[in-house]
């Protein structure tokens, strides 16, 4: 119990440490992703006007069909793709990725491969 308290309290420390870097604009928005156990999802939010400018997830109906039958790192590449598309759609061609807190490896990387092979800048 007292690890899985530390492992929380040294992801939060981490997120804060890279938040204070980041900061997404109009032209140039955040990536956040947020990952647990059972689903991915990113959003690409304007921290200036505190928008969320584009959003997909592993909960969502379409997402889910597609990531059917698959491995979470495939599946998390799949998210990838479908926020790159909606970003395009919403004329956003390059981001700042925030990794909120977790190793940049398995699916957070498979999301982040995907979004840039889809076009996306970052």
């Amino acid at each position: 119990m007292a690890s899985e308290k530390n492992r929380k309290a040294m992801k939060l420390l981490r997120h804060q440490r890279l938040r204070k870097r980041l900061a997404g604009t109009a032209e140039r928005p955040r990536l956040a992703v947020f990952r647990s156990a059972k689903h991915i999802s990113a959003q690409v939010i304007d921290d200036v006007k505190g928008v969320t400018l584009a959003a997909a997830s592993t909960q969502q109906s379409d997402v889910a069909k597609a990531a059917e039958g698959k491995k979470p790192v495939e599946v998390a590449a799949v998210v990838g793709q479908q926020i790159a598309k909606l970003a395009q759609e919403a004329k956003i061609k390059s981001v700042v990725f925030d990794r909120g807190g977790y190793n940049y490896h398995g699916r957070v990387k498979a999301l982040a491969d995907a979004a840039r092979e889809s076009g996306l800048e970052f």
